[in-house]
C-alpha cells in the first residue's frame, strides 16, 4: 500500500488516479510520495520515507530539488499540462496592450443619461488603438508555451521570431516552420515590437533582461513576463519607463513598486487559473507519481533522467547512485554473484547522478534481500528499491 500525502488543493480528477486498493492519501505522516502545487518544502524535513515529490504546476521553485537529489527523491513536474492556458492569457494580454478596451469599459460605466449611445460615439476616439497584424512579436523560450504563442501570433498575422538554444526537438516539430528562428537574442531586441519570455528560471535566465538589454529594445518595445518573475529586472524596467525608453510592460508575478503606474499591467499570477489547466496538471502529476512508484519509470523529472523499459520480469530493482565510472558493472556483478540473472537492464546518467532499472526473474526473497543488501553497502550508491510486477494504466 503506497501512501500519499498532498498539499494544497489538488484537482479530484488527478487524485482519482490513484486506485484505493494500492493508495491511501493523507493517512500517515510517512508517505512514499507528494503531491503538491505552492507549498514551499525549503524548510521541511521530508521523512525518509519520501521516494518522489511531484509538482502540479511547471516550475520547481518550492521545491528543494538540490536536497531532493542528494537523498535520491526523484521531483517531477508538469511541463505543458497549462501551457493553453498561459498562452491564451498571453494573446489576451497582446490583444490588451494594443486596444485599451478596460479603459474604453470602465469610462463608458461613468456615464449616464437616455443619449449614453451618442455619448459613446462622440468621445470613442480616446480609446482608439492599433492591430497586432503585421506587428513584430519575439519570443523568448520555445518550451511548450512559447511554441503555442508562437504559432497562434502568426496565425492572427504577426510576425513571429523565436529565440532558444535549447530548444527540444518535440517543440521544434511542433513549431510553424513560418516562425523565424533567432540565432542570438539580440535579433529579438533590436527588432520586435513585442517580447514575451517563457524561459525557466534558473542561474542562466536570472535577470535575463536587464538594463543592458532594455536598451538595446525600441522604445516603442512592449515587453511581457509570463515565465518567471525573477527572469526580468524590475528595477531596470522601471528605470527604463521612466525615462520613456520602453513603452510598457505586462506581468504576472506582483511586486509593490510595479503597481499604480500607467504603462505597467500586474496581473495576480493567473497564467495557470483556469479550471482546465488545474486538472491538467493534477493528472500529469498523479500520473508521473504513480508510474514511478508502481514501475521506477522516470518521465518529466527535472533532477534525474528520463529512464523507461518495458516491466515484464516478475521483479524490478532500481539504483539510484552517483555517477562514477563502471557503477553500472559493479552493480551487474554484485547481482551475478547471487547466481541471480539479468533478465534486462538500462542506465542513464544526469550530471552528478545516475539511475538504473534492472530486471530479474528471481522470486526467492532471500535472494532479493540479499542483493538488496549487497548493493546497499556500495560506495556511491544512494537509494535500491526493489518493486514487485503489478498491472496498472499510466
Amino acid at each position: 500500500m503506497f501512501q500519499i500525502k498532498t498539499f494544497n488543493t489538488i484537482a479530484p480528477e488527478g487524485l482519482e488516479r490513484f486506485d484505493q486498493k494500492s493508495y491511501q492519501i493523507n493517512k500517515n505522516e510517512t508517505p512514499d510520495g507528494i503531491i503538491l502545487r505552492s507549498q514551499k518544502l525549503h524548510e521541511s524535513d521530508l521523512p525518509a520515507s519520501v521516494l518522489a515529490v511531484a509538482r502540479a504546476r511547471v516550475g520547481t521553485n518550492n521545491i528543494p530539488v538540490k536536497k531532493c537529489t542528494e537523498k535520491g527523491i526523484v521531483v517531477f513536474n508538469t511541463p505543458g499540462a497549462n501551457a493553453n492556458a498561459v498562452k491564451e492569457l498571453v494573446i489576451a494580454s497582446l490583444l490588451l496592450a494594443v486596444r485599451p478596451m478596460v479603459k474604453g469599459i470602465n469610462w463608458l460605466q461613468q456615464l449616464s443619461g437616455p443619449n449614453v449611445d451618442e455619448q459613446a460615439e462622440a468621445k470613442k476616439a480616446q480609446f482608439a488603438g492599433t492591430e497586432l497584424e503585421g506587428k513584430k512579436l519575439g519570443i523568448i523560450g520555445l518550451g511548450a508555451i512559447g511554441a503555442m504563442v508562437a504559432n497562434d501570433a502568426y496565425r492572427l498575422g504577426m510576425e513571429v521570431t523565436g529565440y532558444d538554444p535549447y530548444v527540444s526537438v518535440d517543440t521544434a516539430w511542433s513549431i510553424s516552420r513560418r516562425i523565424r528562428r533567432a540565432n542570438d537574442l539580440k535579433e529579438v531586441l533590436n527588432h520586435c515590437d513585442f517580447i514575451t519570455m517563457h524561459v525557466p528560471l534558473n542561474d542562466q535566465t536570472h535577470h535575463l533582461i536587464g538594463e543592458k538589454e532594455l536598451l538595446q529594445m525600441k522604445p516603442t518595445t512592449q515587453l511581457l513576463n509570463f515565465a518567471r518573475g525573477e527572469v526580468i529586472d524590475t528595477d531596470a524596467v522601471l528605470n527604463a519607463i521612466n525615462k520613456n525608453k520602453l513603452a510598457g510592460f505586462t506581468t504576472d508575478f506582483a511586486e509593490e513598486k510595479l503597481l499604480h503606474n500607467k504603462k505597467i499591467t500586474v496581473l495576480p499570477h493567473l497564467g495557470a487559473s483556469t479550471a482546465e489547466a488545474e486538472v491538467n496538471c493534477a493528472k500529469m502529476a498523479a500520473r508521473g507519481l504513480k508510474r514511478f512508484l508502481e514501475t521506477g519509470i522516470i518521465k518529466r523529472s527535472v533532477n534525474f533522467p528520463t529512464v523507461e523499459m518495458a516491466f515484464e520480469s516478475p521483479y524490478r530493482i532500481t539504483v539510484i547512485n552517483q555517477n562514477i565510472p563502471n557503477m553500472l558493472g559493479v552493480i551487474a556483478s554484485e547481482i551475478a554473484a547471487l547466481e541471480v540473472n539479468i533478465d534486462n537492464m538500462v542506465n542513464r546518467g544526469k550530471e552528478d547522478y545516475a539511475y538504473t532499472l534492472v530486471d530479474i526473474s528471481e522470486k526467492n526473497p532471500k535472494k532479493i534481500s540479499a542483493i538488496i543488501e549487497k548493493l546497499n553497502q556500495l560506495d556511491g550508491i544512494i537509494r535500491v528499491r526493489v518493486i514487485k510486477q503489478q498491472e496498472g494504466e499510466f
